[in-house]
């Protein structure tokens, strides 16, 4: 778990806040296996035993006062009893990961039986457009050749088409087999038969290590699909080249559904892979993409304003629909064409999986891409939560997660892979700010719970596989990272500790956020403006203006390139970048 906060000492208050001029916040990596230090976490077992605050429901951590019958709370100040258990347990603190470092990583005992455990695999679907060209579906079969020397053994792999059918292929038999069902060109339609009735599941899916070679030619026969396949009205004639026939939506509801009907048996988290070549325009989900042009300027209307909300909730409910079949869906654009993003995104967003943009295929970098982002660890049914002391608390929260509908600042990610990074920024409760005394400094508590999917020659060193050998198993576990921080006691010791790319992280976001809600122009905008508000607040808390007789001439020259402070001078570099 990586944190690093855009200053390494907070401001004593609010008033010095607002006078630096810098994001006050941090950015969190829960499941890097390591800290920013490089220092892995202490491991342990029974986190269900840790004791937690009475009031705060923080965690025990190292910095609490322990006595022998009770312990301080670090960040509310609460005193808190122990148990019987407890006081046994830690009459022997070297045993305890708890007493022995503020980063740790304990095992949680597991809901459910241990056969159901162990027949956890981690499947993959790759869902593939063939309404599209050669080129496209060259570039997706070396992108899924990368993918399948990434997968790990006792993967199971599953191989689907979509234009105006959806294809399922078996490719468990001596020559790959494909089925079909046609998806109805209407946008309120729904498929003529289950999924299930047209290839039972376990057939579709292909353990990795037994049928690499099967996947692969079956991959090799995937071609284009030609006018005369096509309906009258499943697309568009453009220079003579027949282009449309892509019903995306109701194949991705169906695959969910499909795959949903194993989701707590054979898995415990699908990876669907969606490969388009442009805008879904056939049957349900079906995006018009005629609302981009030049209309907005000709009415005086900001375009990218109008761009940016989603068109229709269709890919926002389905992706709800995969969250509860178990699904995570990434989404592979190669298109220069508008494709509208801003409706498809939620499916893959909300869902836990990641968004890629291609503008074509001679530059594209998707099969490295693949082949990356399959080689990293992964977890999933995470829970974030984020804990203060209590002179502030987080104000808003950054990254591809959805908040608990009953608790506040508990964050729900479906997938969280090594590199995913979530921000949070901060703000005062009050106006007294931080205590000037050392024993009293500002606590930060981060809490990651998450599930991994552990193979059989990890289990086998820990004794759990037996009869069950080749099996993959479930692990819950809890991730703590309890962190103390100083206070600047003034402007200079807080913008010493500036980390420009915490500050940038936290920007982008913040710049992100206001050019969804007030558009891309009012975005810039604050961007800039908020560039200007440093400049100055840097050039008075260094002294570098001087005012002749309280009027506005000045004597020195203004300072844009913070050259007093080296932790400044990136900012602007990076700044004029994202403009």
């Amino acid at each position: 778990m990586a944190v690093r906060a855009t200053v390494s000492r907070f401001p004593i208050d609010s008033d010095a806040q607002e006078a630096s001029g810098v994001p006050w916040g941090l950015t969190v990596t829960p499941f890097a296996g390591k800290d920013e230090n490089g220092q892995s976490p202490v491991y342990g077992s029974d986190g269900h035993l840790l004791p937690r605050c009475e009031n705060c429901y923080a965690y025990f951590n190292t910095y609490c006062e322990l006595d022998q019958w009770a312990w301080n709370c670090s960040l509310c100040g609460t005193l808190n009893g122990l148990s019987a258990q407890a006081i046994a347990r830690y009459s022997h603190p070297q045993s305890c990961a708890e007493m022995m470092s503020s980063f740790i990583d304990l095992e949680l005992p597991l809901e459910g039986s241990e056969e159901e455990m162990l027949h956890a695999r981690p499947v993959y679907v790759a869902a593939v457009d063939l309404s599209s060209s050669e080129e496209f579906l060259e570039l997706t079969k070396s992108a899924l050749q990368a993918a399948l020397e990434a997968l790990a053994p006792g993967s199971l792999f599953g191989l689907a088409t979509f234009s105006h059918k959806l294809g399922l292929y078996d490719v468990q038999g001596p020559i790959p087999v494909v089925k079909n069902v046609f998806i109805p060109q209407d946008t309120e339609g729904t498929l003529p038969i289950e999924l299930e009735d047209a290839m039972p599941l376990l057939q579709f899916l292909a353990p990795v290590e037994t049928c690499k070679d099967r996947i692969t030619s079956a991959l090799e026969t995937l071609r284009p699909t030609t006018s005369w396949e096509r309906t009258p009205g499943a697309g568009q004639g453009l220079d003579g080249v027949l282009m449309g026939g892509r019903g995306f939506g109701v194949a991705m509801e169906a695959l969910c559904n499909y795959l949903g009907s194993e989701y707590g048996n054979t898995f415990a988290l699908a990876r669907v892979f969606a490969f388009l070549s442009g805008p879904p325009d056939y049957g349900p989900g079906q995006l018009d993409t005629r609302r981009y042009g030049e209309q907005y300027a000709s009415k005086g209307e900001d375009a990218d304003c109008a761009l940016l909300p989603e068109q229709t909730p269709f890919y926002k409910d389905l992706a709800a629909v995969a969250v509860q079949a178990g699904v995570c869906v990434d989404i592979f654009a190669v298109t220069n064409e508008y494709t509208d993003l801003a409706s498809l995104k939620f499916l893959s967003i909300e869902s836990g999986g990641s968004l890629f943009l291609y503008p074509n295929t001679d530059d594209s970098t998707l099969p490295q891409d693949m082949y990356r982002m399959l080689s990293r660890p992964y977890s999933f049914n995470c829970v974030l939560r984020l804990r203060t002391s209590t002179e502030f608390k987080p104000g808003h929260s950054y990254g591809h997660f959805f908040p608990d509908p009953q608790y506040e600042n508990v964050q729900h990610i479906i997938c969280c892979d090594s590199y995913a990074t979530y921000a949070y920024d901060f703000d005062f409760d009050n106006n007294a700010g931080f205590s000037r005394h050392a024993s009293e400094q500002p606590m930060v508590q981060i809490a990651f719970q998450y599930t991994v999917v552990v193979p059989p020659e990890e289990l086998s060193g820990s004794g759990l596989v037996s009869s069950n050998r080749g099996k993959h198993s479930l692990k819950r576990r809890l991730r703590i990272r309890t962190l103390q921080y100083g206070t600047a006691q003034n402007l200079n010791e807080l913008y010493d500790g500036v980390d420009p790319e915490a500050v940038l992280s936290l920007l982008v976001h913040k710049v992100i956020l206001a050019s969804l809600q007030q558009g891309i122009r009012e975005g810039r905008m604050l961007l800039h403006d908020w560039l200007v508000i440093l400049t100055s607040q840097y050039n008075e808390a260094f002294k570098l203006i001087q005012y002749k007789n309280g009027n506005s001439s000045i004597n020195a020259q203004i300072d844009v390139a913070f050259s007093q402070c080296q932790q400044l001078q990136p900012l602007p570099r990076l700044v004029f970048a994202l403009l």
